[in-house]
């Protein structure tokens, strides 16, 4: 496998995780440093009841779980203001909250990730917890908020 290959299954790894630390940190209120160390320590390229965790970039994951939580209130109003009428961030369910948390924060933050590359992403990343309606909604509203945010 080549270099470029290993870095965007690294990095791919890492936005899985970093959606899951999220949605564990909303359910408990898990401080984000415990949760972290907890994410390098034991799940970040681990195995757990017989499921290989992949190696993931452990700086992109960080960069990724701390600015959600640092840039949470400016994340959460850019995808509010692209949901439809009568829907709030609330409605929708916790792991979703937390794709579009993260997806989000990576247009707003990461301007080296093409555009297509985090949509692209998070809609794989929808693919592990959803159907393809749900895909298709992830698809959909970070492309606005793309459009909003880089032009």
């Amino acid at each position: 496998m080549t270099r470029i290959n290993e870095r965007a299954r690294s990095r791919s790894a890492a936005r899985l995780a970093a959606a899951q630390a999220l949605y564990q940190q909303e359910m408990e209120n898990t401080p984000i440093a415990v949760l972290l160390d907890e994410f390098h320590q034991h799940r970040l390229g681990a195995t757990i009841e017989d499921v290989e965790y992949a190696a993931a970039e452990v700086s992109f994951f960080d960069d990724l779980v701390k600015g959600v939580d640092a840039r949470r209130a400016e994340i959460d109003a850019a995808i509010s203001e692209r949901l439809a009428s009568g829907w709030t961030l609330e409605r929708l369910d916790r792991p979703m909250r937390q794709i579009l948390r993260v997806g989000t924060y990576e247009l707003i933050a990461r301007p080296d990730v093409p555009t297509a590359t985090v949509i692209s992403e998070y809609v794989d990343v929808a693919d592990a917890f959803y159907a393809r309606r749900e895909k298709g909604f992830v698809n959909g509203l970070l492309d606005a908020v793309a459009r909003a945010v880089r032009g």
